[in-house]
């Protein structure tokens, strides 16, 4: 090869190193700006807000919207407290359940395989609807008011089992074979050698399950009246509507609500719920993408 043509090769990688650089760039800036208007938002007075908008630095500095949220700070501590222990606990069993349920979906001496598949994903086309859904809940399986009412209807997610199940049968059946003839049961094979080999597939689903957990409102609002139950979502959303029916209340009777904070709430509860949730992901980072693409693309 002549001098010339590795010169010019040369360029052309670093042309398209330059390229993907300020590709890559672009993108964080995208990801990165719209977070930095919330940390601003959520430290700008409301006043400031209404006249001049976000902008990435406050220019009018103010703590009011932290002060308004945290104004009953046990209750805030309890809800966190809740929504943590439900999202660890939902997570590990979810996880657990969900991959005992692929494996067995994709064992191939299993004789039912094909009529429990169908069986799982016809839930994903029809289903009862959130009346029948409620009557169960709370009529039958009396879970109105409990912990359950918050970790049993997440639990299980039909598109994370089959995921799950095509990331299984990349696993080569040599392994099984081996460990049965070794003595392994089928029960000691899921647990010793199934799991292990599966971290990636289980760390993608761990990483949606714990963000489902995480982000859940509608259960509490449709099961829980105790307010010791009250998950962080809930609570937040409660916030907010009480907020909205004061300002609504103030601005027909004629006081003044620009004091109140509206848009710097909204931006400082969502500072407040990211905290834990977004640690979690660099954790998971190097399982997550081997994971997803195999669990989505082979088998």
């Amino acid at each position: 090869m002549s001098t010339t043509s590795v010169k010019k090769s040369h360029i052309d990688q670093r042309l398209l190193d330059i390229i993907g650089y300020v590709f890559i760039t672009v993108i964080c800036l995208a990801c990165l700006i719209p977070f930095l208007l919330i940390i601003s938002g959520s430290l700008t007075s409301e006043s400031s807000i209404t006249s001049d908008g976000f902008r990435l630095w406050p220019k009018e500095f103010s703590w009011g919207a932290y002060a308004f949220a945290l104004k009953h700070p046990e209750q805030f501590v309890s809800s966190y407290l809740l929504t943590i222990a439900l999202t660890v606990t939902g997570t590990i069993v979810g996880l657990f359940i969900s991959a005992m349920t692929a494996y067995v979906l994709q064992r191939q001496d299993f004789e039912w395989r094909s009529g429990f598949s169908f069986f799982f994903y016809f839930t994903t086309l029809f289903n009862g609807g959130l009346v029948p859904w409620y009557i169960l809940m709370v009529n039958y399986l009396h879970m109105k008011n409990t912990f359950w009412a918050l970790l049993v209807p997440p639990l299980l997610n039909v598109f994370y089992i089959i995921i799950l199940r095509t990331f299984l049968r990349t696993i080569p059946d040599a392994i099984t074979e081996s460990a049965k003839i070794d003595g392994a049961g089928d029960f000691t094979i899921f647990l010793r050698l199934i799991l292990p080999l599966a971290k990636p597939g289980l760390a993608t689903i761990g990483l949606f399950t714990a963000l489902n957990y995480w982000n859940d409102w509608f259960n509490s609002l449709l099961f829980v009246q105790n307010e010791k139950l009250y998950t962080l979502q809930y609570l937040l959303y409660k916030m907010l509507g009480n907020l909205e029916g004061i300002r609504k209340v103030m601005a027909i009777t004629g006081m003044q609500v620009t004091e109140l904070p509206g848009e710097s709430l909204k931006m400082a509860l969502a500072i407040l719920v990211t905290g834990p949730i977004i640690f979690l992901y660099p954790f998971v980072q190097r399982y997550f993408v081997q994971g997803l693409t195999v669990g989505a693309v082979k088998g």
